[in-house]
């Protein structure tokens, strides 16, 4: 009598491992660009308060050099005025090297509103 064998292979192990260690390392690379946009909008809320345009990029540049914020300056906000208040919109992108010529890149986009 033959019996069936049961249980999990090592090929099946060692791929899913592969798959878990590549994503990650995918993963470590990705949370600073969230963390940084958290620190992003947070910055862009609080500048938000300036009445003028130039007000407004000064706080913002202000929260990023204390927040280490890298990706964006105050000279790329948008900064307009709706119902006497004032919208900051931001956009940036982020590139992440991957392997070789690939890379991963990550489009933040964001408002005030």
């Amino acid at each position: 009598m033959k019996h069936q064998q049961r249980g999990v292979s090592l090929t099946s192990i060692l791929f899913v491992s592969v798959i878990l260690v590549l994503g990650g390392i995918l993963m470590v690379q990705v949370l600073p660009t969230l963390l940084e946009f958290q620190a992003v909008r947070k910055a862009a809320n609080s500048a938000s308060a300036g009445g003028t345009p130039g007000e407004v990029r000064t706080i913002f540049d202000k929260a990023a050099q204390i927040n280490d914020i890298r990706s964006i300056a105050g000279k790329d906000l948008v900064v307009t005025r709706e119902n006497d208040r004032t919208i900051v919109a931001y956009a940036y992108n982020r590139e992440i090297p991957l392997f070789g010529p690939a890379f991963l890149v990550i489009k933040y986009k964001g408002d005030t509103k």
